[in-house]
């Protein structure tokens, strides 16, 4: 059976959606509309904010949510589901209202970044591909962010498909990384379904097949004089390598041929004394202009070591620490139900931890990004979704984390963070494309978010607030957690 004649997504989620969606449905009323919220606890790799992506795959997914009749009679075999329940599904389209944050956004933890307001057996269905999404792209755009820093300006490129955990994986793992800052990616069918530069010049395979480095370099040279970067670590970078593209270099300037593109790539070894030394060798050849491209299992860390030591690069090709984010590979967004419409209005619901960071926030809220006079973004502010935000004369908050004290923002601006993306299974908003979303979280950075926030070490905490309604709601319901409803 191959997996991808007529991929239908909609069967990706866990049995246990299936198994609570078929109790719903045969024990209380599927029409009850319920809200669950997607958020994330803690950054990855200790930094200061995360990056919210795959906005546009939930979309997708949801519009085109179904069943077709292999889906039913593979669950039907299951012997674990209701005739009724399996019909249901046969009809079933998602027709509830999703709230989320602009892709791109700059997030952080706590927050609700989707929110699913849908009948209670469509909100129990789209749990995992959701999370899916959102785990995903956003863990490896924060990633790809944090090695755009770490280059200084440099071009960073992703070099991960191979390495990738599968194709899908590398698909969007690409889009994602674009989104996060680098300048373009190796994955051809990425370039192809999302507008993302493509680039890549040669693997050691094709020096190897040559007799020697010398032709190889000429044959590629005579093929791509506009793209010639010549990879020089095949053999031996200094006594062979660069000076066999110095070689062709110097032959391609005294055929009059200019080109637009050209360097050296290295692939291993001591890649700042490589590349110090081969900036030499270049510049005293008179190639001053040659790029230096550097690869081979690179992340912020080490970019930023290698630049400390006075490595001279121009670009990076990073592969699998970003495509995997090998050093922190789970982001951990999670997906909980907040509210449940009663009689008209949504009463709120709250998950009870002993690990305080596992409670969660009850009910249908807002989140409004509070910013000073000069438009830098000083905190976060969580209120209920029927309250009304006047900054026009000081403004009280709590802080959760210290809510003893008494704090009011004066003189700020807000903004809405979520916005209306589905109404009864419809996309109301325009998704913007990938480029789009790349300056969308460039200018986020560039003037909203505080440097301090952006440190790779003990980066400053963005605070979260709560209205003192809210606050207040949320202390009520843990005050009266374990007590029976009267």
């Amino acid at each position: 059976m191959n997996i991808y004649d007529n991929r239908n997504i909609s069967m990706m989620m866990d049995l246990y959606e299936l198994t609570m969606a078929n109790g719903y449905f045969l024990c209380e009323n599927a029409d009850t509309r319920v809200a669950f919220d997607v958020f994330y606890r803690k950054n990855p790799d200790g930094g200061g904010f995360s990056i919210f992506a795959g906005l546009q795959q939930i979309v997708e997914y949801l519009e085109g949510m179904h069943f077709s009749d292999e889906d039913i009679e593979y669950l039907r075999g299951l012997h674990q589901f209701d005739d009724k329940f399996l019909e249901y599904l046969r009809d079933f389209r998602f027709t509830g209202d999703v709230y989320a944050y602009p892709e791109g956004t700059i997030m952080y933890p706590g927050e609700p970044i989707v929110t699913v307001v849908a009948p209670l057996v469509q909100a129990q269905l789209v749990e995992t591909e959701i999370l899916a999404q959102v785990n995903h792209q956003s863990l490896i755009a924060t990633k790809a962010q944090r090695i755009v820093r770490s280059a200084d300006g440099r071009a960073v490129s992703d070099f991960g498909a191979r390495r990738a955990h599968n194709n899908d994986a590398a698909i969007y793992g690409a889009r994602a990384a674009f989104i996060g800052g680098v300048k373009g990616t190796a994955t051809v069918s990425a370039g192809q379904y999302f507008d993302i530069p493509v680039g890549g010049t040669m693997a050691h395979s094709f020096i190897m097949f040559y007799q020697d480095e010398l032709t190889a370099f000429r044959k590629f040279a005579s093929i791509y004089p506009n793209n010639c970067i010549l990879l020089v670590d095949t053999y031996d970078v200094l006594k062979q390598g660069v000076p066999n593209a110095i070689k062709v270099f110097q032959e391609m300037r005294d055929k009059g041929v200019k080109s637009t593109n050209y360097g050296i790539r290295i692939d291993s070894g001591d890649l700042g004394y490589l590349t110090q030394n081969s900036r030499e060798m270049l510049d005293a050849a008179g190639f001053t202009d040659a790029k230096i491209v550097i690869s081979n299992s690179l992340d912020e860390y080490t970019i930023k070591s290698i630049l400390d030591q006075g490595g001279k690069v121009d670009s990076f090709g990073v592969g699998e620490r970003l495509i995997t984010s090998r050093s922190e590979p789970v982001f951990g967004a999670v997906f909980k139900l907040c509210a449940v419409e009663e009689d008209g209005k949504f009463s709120p619901r709250i998950k009870i931890s002993d690990s305080v960071e596992k409670i969660t926030n009850p009910g249908l809220k807002s989140v409004y990004r509070i910013y000073d006079k000069g438009g830098h973004a000083i905190a976060d502010l969580i209120t209920g979704r029927d309250e009304t935000v006047d900054l026009s004369t000081p403004y009280r908050f709590v802080d959760p984390i210290e809510p003893w004290k008494v704090r009011s923002f004066t003189d700020c601006t807000a903004r809405l963070l979520q916005k209306a993306i589905i109404k009864n299974g419809k996309c109301v908003s325009d998704l913007p494309a990938v480029r789009d979303i790349q300056k969308f979280v460039r200018a986020q950075l560039d003037t909203e978010i505080w440097p301090e926030e952006q440190r790779f070490e003990n980066p400053h905490r963005h605070y979260v607030d709560m209205s003192p309604k809210y606050y207040e709601m949320k202390m009520d319901m843990l005050a009266r957690s374990g007590k029976p409803r009267e």
